[in-house]
Order: C-alpha cells, then structure tokens, then sequence
C-alpha cells in the first residue's frame, strides 16, 4: 500500500501539490522539497506550483467573504471570535496582515475571509497575497530541499517510532493550539476594555 502511494504521489505529484497547498500547504511543500531532493519533482516547478496553490486558496477564502456575507455570518458564526481578531490585525497592522497570516496557526482561512468581508481593495490583496505565497513556497520547500537527507532520516525514525512520534507531535500541536488561544483571548480582552473606557 505504501509503495503504491509513493508511486501515486510521484506519478501525481504536482496536482497533489497544488490541491494541497489550496487546502493547507505546509506539509505538502515540505514533501515537495524532499522530492525535488530526490529528484521526483524538479525544485523551480515545485515552487511555482506551491506558490500558485497558496495564492488560489486565499484567493478563494477572500472572495467567499466579498460575495458570501451572508452565508460566513450564519454557518460559520462559530468562526466569530477569529473573525473578530482578523480584522482587529488588519485595522491595527495593516497590509502586512496579508503577508504573515499564512504562518498564524488557525488564522489561515479566518483572515483572508475576513479581509473579504471589509471595503479592502480585492487588487492590493491579490499583489500581497501573490508576494507572499511566492515567500512562503521558497521558505519552506527550499529548506526542505537542502536538507532532504536529514529530513528522510527523520521521517524513517518516526516510521519506525510510531508509538513515540504520535503522541510527541500531538502534544506539540495542543502547545501551539493552546498559546495562540491564549494570544486570541488577550487580543479582545485589550479590545474589550478599550471599549468599556
């Protein structure tokens, strides 16, 4: 089965790689690095596919927001409080926003739908939004190019250390999940007492 998958994602690779980076990304530039080290994919193919992944998927989220107010305001009203703090970042920073938002873990849908929502000009956001998935591309499948070696002696260790690597890489992902809760929280507390002032 795992020799089937290999084949398939070599076979496949860059249609893999754009649909998930639409979807999500980090884990599949990574994997497009360490195939671009192996030489199953070639690495400036791979990053223009990545990049141009990342940017359609903002670029959908964005104009889900823009033409689907109503639909964001009624089924995803669970999604408030990352609402709340997307534009509270993008009236505090700006366009910069845009730029960093694909590194804030749970943010990555919330502000480009959210930046949807404002009066924020579509052109600007699609400059930025093209910049910055050409960044985030390099930054990651480039580093995973380099060190593909270490990386595939990595994942052999976790292969062969299931019981040890699942519950180490759950923990790591509850830390991250429970500081930017954290962060979140104080976001509108400030944002709170200012308002009650």
């Amino acid at each position: 089965m795992e020799h089937l998958f290999l084949e398939w994602l070599k076979e496949y690779g860059y249609i893999v790689l754009f649909g998930w980076s639409i979807l999500e990304g980090e884990l599949g530039l990574v994997m497009a690095g360490i195939m671009s080290h192996t030489g199953d994919m070639v690495l400036p193919i791979a990053l223009v596919v990545g990049a141009l992944g990342g940017f359609v998927g903002d670029q959908i989220y964005f104009y889900i927001g823009r033409y689907n107010k109503t639909y964001i305001y009624t089924k995803l009203h669970t999604q408030r409080r990352k609402f709340a703090i997307a534009h509270l970042l993008l009236k505090k920073y700006g366009w910069p926003i845009i730029f960093v938002q694909r590194y804030m873990y749970g943010m990555r849908t919330a502000i480009p739908m959210a930046i949807g929502l404002t009066k924020y000009s579509a052109r600007d956001f699609a400059i930025v939004n093209f910049i910055s998935a050409l960044f985030w591309a390099a930054m990651t499948i480039i580093p995973a190019y380099y060190f593909g070696n270490e990386l595939l002696s990595i994942l052999g260790w976790i292969k062969s250390h299931w019981y040890f690597a699942i519950p180490l890489a759950l923990s790591i992902i509850g830390a991250i999940a429970f500081t930017f809760n954290r962060i979140e929280k104080k976001l509108l507390e400030k944002r709170h007492d200012r308002q009650t002032r």
